[in-house]
Formats: structure tokens, sequence, C-alpha cells
């Protein structure tokens, strides 16, 4: 197979201390179990290749950028990897749903999980954006139907028959002292006196109630994820398994390559979590960060071997894992991972030569999922293709969350358009959180921005919302912005026109804001102004928790609707140029 070109390339990786690297091919001799796992995260129902890539080594030198993505090249890319392997299973660490493009969210995901029960998928750990539309609509996700949980109307093409996969969820207790969804399976694998049985746990982002709206989960707790899990390995190794699988909606941050064999420089929340996790633990598949590494743990600590993996984002990538279970010992005797590309848009439409990246494996589209796919954009082209208004060039992002973005700056100042007049609230301020917009805002060549160029970068349907708030008030939100214990991290809040400070991150925690001014004049303390936000962050979310101080909401439009009335009003529009937002740190 063509894709074993690259990976005999990479370092081997042994998992436990003492064991050296497996052999890559099962043997008929009695001996170790070899069960593959073939894992990804942060799908975000990227159906349609994403126009991604990822930097490679190119087979003559230098580097190349592999495209990537799309639901059938990785559904192929999926039977490729389980090909040979009798006992192989499919797993996902979250968010395979959610902030996804508007093929898979007009249609509230169903083409998604419908494209995953032909994947082949077994288990899925539920992520904190499969909860945006509600708890409710997640089971639906899971057990089909045609609920209308939303504003929009499920069941739209197709009756939902539900995911055939697993949705886990141990960390989620509800009020009734159970789990929302179980909080593991075991699969046996192998036949006769060679059975081994391999636990999989499912884990949710401890932090996904300042992620998500405060109503979408009444009634639930996210509790810790190593108690959760080392509350549960004894009960597994009690019920005979052999290996432990965490696959946990929290992940880290690599400087190295996409398939680079290490722990070095890593940092990130998952490492907190795996300094305390149960050393019985044998695999650990992340997410959530939308990084790609494989990190051998047992480097750091080598009282915990753990294999550390995560996939990336959209689809792009797949770990091939394979764990070596001793079923006389009941335990995990060598363990090994690889990352691989999948391979998708063709070279005649791509910027790289073929010759290029020979040594990375090159899919075609599984025919089912390409069918299912075409027909669910085909549905969303109508919508997805019209007009909606003009720029006068193309409005960017900054993926840099601490960075002013001229596209943030752009949405707070249509969402003060919204809410401006005194029936909407008289609005004086608009913020936007830089975690919702998730795309840059591109323009045809004369201009032209479409709904789907705007459903992309605003795909939530968050509801805009006015509340009061004195200045005082004003002050702790923008000081919350550099709190480093804040949920979700420190982040930037978008500001709209007339309004600017600056700051200066060398100042004490809580003096960090410099000359917060509204249309030129200070904010005054005692004063009242009237703020604009989504009902996303007036529900404290992406750790905001200041703007709970805030009352007499008024609740107006979406954020979409506002943006498509800003971009229509006319003539083109003019991006907001950067400087609102002044960093007077002293380096």
């Amino acid at each position: 197979m063509r894709f074993l070109v690259g990976l005999v390339a990479a370092a081997a990786l042994a998992g436990c201390a003492g064991h050296g690297v497996s052999p890559r091919a099962d043997s008929a001799a009695a001996g170790p179990v070899r069960v593959k796992i073939v894992a990804f995260n942060d799908f975000h129902g990227h159906l349609e290749p994403p126009k991604l890539a990822i930097a490679a080594s190119a087979a003559g030198g230098g580097e190349v950028q592999v495209p990537a993505g799309g639901a059938a090249w990785l559904a192929t890319a999926v039977a490729t990897l389980r090909r040979g392997y009798p006992n192989s299973v499919v797993v996902s660490a979250g968010d395979m749903t959610s902030a996804s493009p508007l093929a898979s969210s007009l249609f509230l995901d169903e083409p998604t999980i419908t494209a995953m029960n032909l994947v082949g998928v077994d288990f899925n750990a539920v992520g904190n954006h499969e909860f945006d539309r509600g708890q409710q609509e997640l089971k639906r996700l899971q057990d089909g139907g045609c609920a209308k949980n939303t504003q929009r109307e499920p069941c739209a093409l197709d009756r939902f028959e539900g995911a055939r996969f697993r949705y886990l969820s141990a960390n989620v207790a509800t009020a009734q002292g159970g789990t929302l969804f179980p909080a593991y399976g075991i699969r046996t694998f192998g036949s006769g006196r060679r059975q081994v049985r391999v636990a999989f746990i499912g884990m949710t982002l401890k932090g996904t109630p300042s992620l998500v709206m405060a109503s979408g989960i009444a009634g639930l707790r996210f509790e810790d994820e190593a108690d959760t899990v080392n509350a549960l390995v004894p009960k597994l190794k009690a019920e005979g398994a052999d290996a432990i699988v965490v696959l946990i909606h929290q992940g880290g941050y690599s400087k190295l390559g996409f398939n680079a064999h290490g722990c070095d420089g890593m940092t990130g929340d998952i490492f907190p979590i795996l300094q305390r996790l149960d050393p019985r633990v044998d695999l650990v598949v992340s997410g959530h960060t939308h990084e790609d590494y494989i990190c051998d743990y047992g480097t750091v600590d080598p009282g915990r071997p753990f294999l550390l993996t995560s996939a990336g984002y959209g689809g792009t990538l797949l770990t091939d894992i394979t764990l070596d279970v001793d079923p006389v010992a009941g335990r995990v005797v060598a363990k090994h991972a690889d990352n691989v590309i999948v391979q998708s848009e063709s070279f005649a439409t791509s910027k790289v030569k073929a010759e290029a990246t020979d040594a990375y494996p090159r899919f075609s589209p599984e025919p089912r999922v390409a069918a299912l796919v075409a027909r669910y954009a085909e549905a969303a082209k109508r919508f997805a293709e019209r007009p909606v208004g003009r720029l006068t060039a193309p409005a960017l992002r900054d993926t840099d969350d601490m960075k002013e973005q001229v596209l943030g700056n752009l949405i707070a100042d249509a969402q003060l358009a919204a809410t401006v007049d005194p029936q909407a609230g008289g609005a004086e301020i608009a913020f936007m959180n830089p975690g919702g917009v998730r795309a840059d805002l591109n323009t045809r060549a004369d201009g032209t921005v479409t709904f789907g160029d705007i459903y992309a970068v605003q795909p939530f349907g968050n509801v805009l919302t006015v509340l009061r708030m004195t200045g005082r008030q004003l002050r702790a939100v923008l000081e919350q912005q550099f709190d480093e214990g804040k949920a979700g991290g420190q982040s930037l809040l978008l500001v709209s026109r007339g309004f600017s400070y600056g700051f200066d991150l060398g100042r004490p925690v809580g003096q960090r804001v410099i000359d917060p001014r509204l249309n030129g004049e200070p904010i005054v303390d005692e004063r009242v102004y009237r703020v604009s936000v989504s009902n996303f962050l007036a529900n404290g979310g992406d750790g905001f928790t200041s703007f709970a101080a805030g009352t007499d909401p008024v609740l107006g439009m979406t954020d979409l609707e506002a943006l498509e009335r800003y971009l229509g009003r006319g003539e083109a529009v003019t991006p907001p140029a950067l400087g609102r937002i002044r960093d007077l740190t002293r380096r």
C-alpha cells in the first residue's frame, strides 16, 4: 500500500518503557493480539474538502503543502488503514459536529452523522461544540428522529435515523445521578484463548459550561476529567479490561511536525490532566486544540507511559494506532501511532506537483459518502450562493485570540448597527468574541459576499442582547480579557467603532486596561452604558463572567441576520481599519 512509504521512514515509538517496536504485521502464532485503532477529532462537519493542507516533507526534499480532508476521502482512508486488521475500531475525540460548514450545519449536522455511519465510527467522545444546540438536540443526533429542538427544521431532506455509533460522556452528570451518555464502551477482540478486552472512556471538556449557552446544558454537571477516569479504572479492570483508552476532548499544543514523535516543547491543558491520570491508562486520544501530535508521555513521566495523540482538524488527518495486548498477562505490551494525511483534492486543482507527495497516501472518494455529500451540498447551494452584499476588500480574522482583527471589528460594527435604535436596545458599544469568528470573509472578484460566506463566519445563530452596564462594570469586562485563569484563556474582545482602549500586560492584574473611551470621551465609572453582545457572551461565554453584571436585557435579531443586514445596505462596505485596541506593553 502506497501510504506505508511515508510511514516507515518515521521514527518508531515504543509506548511502554522496556518494550521495543512491535512488528507491523499480525502473526498467526500465539502471542499478543494486535488491535488497530483509527482515530480523529474536531471534524466539525467538514463534509466537503475544507481547502486545508498539511505541511509535510516533499519526496525530493524541502516542504510541500498536501491538500487534505473531505468525508468521502476520509471514508476511504479509514477503510485502507483497517484493511488486513480484523481487530479494529474507529473512534473520535469530540466536536464531530457543530461550527460546521453550510452543507452540514444548514441541515443540523444530520448529513455528517449519516456520513460517519458509513465511515464506520464506533465511539465519539462528546465535545463542547456538540452542546451548541443544547442537550436535547444532541440526544436527537444519537437517537434519530425529527423532533424540532431549534429554529431550523430537522429531516429537511430525509428522515434522520441517528448515529449508529455510541456517544460517550463519562464526566457529564445529570441531575438524576447518571451520565448524559454512557461513560464507556468495551470491545472484545480476538478469538478463543486469544481474546482481549479494550475499554474506551469518553470525556468532555470540563470547561464546556463557559463555551456554550447555559440553557442548553441546564441540569448537567461537567466533572473533573482526571478524577472521573481514575474512578472508572478499577471498575473497568474488574470487568476484565486488558487495555484502557481515554477519548478526551481536551488537548495540547505542539510546534513539531504533523507526524513528529515527541513531546518537546508541548504545552496545553491536557498536561495537568495527564499528571494526575491513573498509570493503568494506555492511550489518550485528544482533541479541542486542533493540533496534531504523537507524544510518548512516558518520556515526560516514566511512571505514566501513556501514548498521547491528536489528529488536527477537519478530517485532514487520521491517527493510525496499534496496541499489542497480551491476553495472558492482560496488559498492553507495545503501542505505536502515526498521523496519516487524508490526501484528497486532485493535483489538477492543487498547487503541488504529484511527485512531491509520493511519500504520502492518495485516496479516492468513497462512492456512497461522495453521493451523500453531493446531495446535501447541492441542496445547500441555493442558500449559499445568494448574494447578501459587497465589500471593497476581504475582511480577515486573526487566529491569535490576543490580537485585534479586521473581521471581528466589522462584526462588532454590524451588531452595533443592528441594536443602536432605541426600540432595538439603544446600544452604544458592541463586543464580539474572537472564538465566534470561524472563517475569513472573502469576496468574489466584484466584491460580492454570499450567504454561504457569512454563514461560514458565524454559524451559531446567537441572539444579540443589549445590556445596561456601568463604566466600572465595563472596565471589569475589559480586565477579564487578560485573566490567565479565565475559562477559555486570555482573549481580546473585538470592539465596535467609536470605542477604544489600550492595554499593558506588564502592569498588575486588574490594572492593565488604559484609557477606555467612547467617541473620544473617557469611560465614566458611574455612568450607565448600553452594551450589545451575543447571548453567548451575556451568559458568561468564553469565561467573560463579568457580563453577568449587566441588567435589563433587550433581545434582538441573530448575529447572522445583523451581519447580512449590515453588508446589504447598498454601497460596498469598506472593512474597518485596525487601531481600536492598542497594545502598550513595554517589550
